[in-house]
């Protein structure tokens, strides 16, 4: 009897909505739990233990490496590169739930790949989403306003995202991500 395929879970909103504060509040929550899989990011951006959570890799480096075929999907955003490790096919197979935060712009691609894909969309309020940027301290206060006024990305249609306001304590968002992803795991 063959060991039934896992599923990718594509975590996506704008920035600000705490999709990483949220994922690494689930990993520590299911860390127990060995169906779930949590994948760092690799980006062409320097490590900040502060910030989120990825592995850096300078540009040149990620191009060898995305040449290669150690990357299962890669995306620009931000004049960055991302990617997301190979690896994730391995857990895949071996049946586990893959968890990992991407842009929108690469779910339609990912969705065409990994046939047991479910998105998890983040929302919050605009103005949490402002303070949380300002205190990021990546951007000016004129950068963030831009970059909040700026029209997202939808996922594609006929994508039906489970949406979980993090707009509230992040003991609430945790939960409801944490209920999210167990729902997700349960279906396969």
């Amino acid at each position: 009897m063959a060991r039934p395929l896992g599923s990718l879970v594509l975590v996506v909103g704008p920035s600000g909505v705490g999709k990483d504060t949220l994922i690494d509040g689930a990993s520590r929550a299911l860390d127990n739990d060995k169906r779930f899989v949590f994948v760092r990011r690799v980006v062409t951006r320097p490590a900040d233990i502060d910030l989120d959570e990825h592995d850096p890799l300078p540009p040149e480096d990620f191009a060898r490496a995305e040449a290669a075929g150690r990357f299962c999907l890669t995306w620009d955003a931000h004049n960055l590169r991302y990617g997301l490790p190979i690896s994730v096919e391995t857990d895949i197979a071996l049946g586990k739930t893959v968890v990992a935060s991407v842009s929108r712009h690469v779910v339609a691609e990912a969705m065409a790949k990994y046939p047991a894909c479910a998105v998890v969309m983040v929302t919050a309020e605009i103005s949490l989403r402002a303070e949380r940027l300002i205190a990021r301290g990546r951007e000016s206060r004129d950068q963030v306003t831009s970059r909040l006024a700026r029209e997202t990305a939808a996922v594609p249609s006929g994508v039906d995202p489970v949406i979980i306001d993090n707009s509230g304590s992040l003991a609430i968002g945790v939960t409801a991500f944490v209920m999210a992803l167990r729902a997700i795991a349960a279906q396969e």
